[in-house]
Formats: structure tokens, sequence, C-alpha cells
């Protein structure tokens, strides 16, 4: 079975090109080799330099491995869609129908 592919838009690859450009400045900038970084955070060198180069085919795991790996950055991955404004303005308006809660499923 092959695998699939996910396809990425133009917008979303210049944004993983971005942050994978802030990944190697925030290591630059604390004078951390790469070499080092790519062993605290247990990835090849070949894939840290995936991650800096903002590459779709890396996983997540890899990027947070860096990011913690570079004294503790990880922890901006909790940022991700936190302020979700059009969200909350969307559940909003669905409350204000008065209309009762999905009954939960039991098995």
């Amino acid at each position: 079975m092959s695998k699939k592919s996910v396809v990425i838009m133009p917008d979303t690859r210049k944004i993983l090109e971005q942050m994978g450009e802030q990944i190697k400045l925030a290591r630059l900038r604390r004078r951390i080799s790469a070499e080092l970084v790519a062993e605290r955070a247990g990835i090849s060198r070949a894939t840290l330099c995936s991650v800096e180069k903002g590459s779709s085919s890396v996983s997540i795991g890899s990027y947070s491995a860096v990011l913690h790996a570079l004294n503790g950055m990880d922890r901006d991955l909790l940022l991700i869609a936190k302020d979700d404004e059009l969200g909350r303005k969307l559940q909003d308006l669905g409350l204000l129908t008065g209309k009762r809660a999905p009954k939960e499923e039991r098995i």
C-alpha cells in the first residue's frame, strides 16, 4: 500500500519555511552547533537540516524535539490556535439559537 501524500498549500509552505528559519536563527543566537541540537533532540543531523528548512515531511514530534533542545522553546507550541477568535464567534452564534447541546453517545 502506498503512502498518502499531503497537499501543502503555498501559503502554508511559506509559513513552514519561515518557522524553519526562525528555529535556525534561535539555534545560531544561542551559539549551539547543529550536531549538539540534533543529539539533544534525538534526531539525525539531516532531519535537523530539514526542520531548519521548514520541510513538511518532518514530523511535528521532530519539530517539538528540536524546540525542546533549544532550551524549552517547545512550550511555544501551546500558543497554536490558543486565541481562536473565529471559532469562538461561530460557537457563540450556535449557542444563541436556543438549540440543546448534542447528547453524548454511551457505549
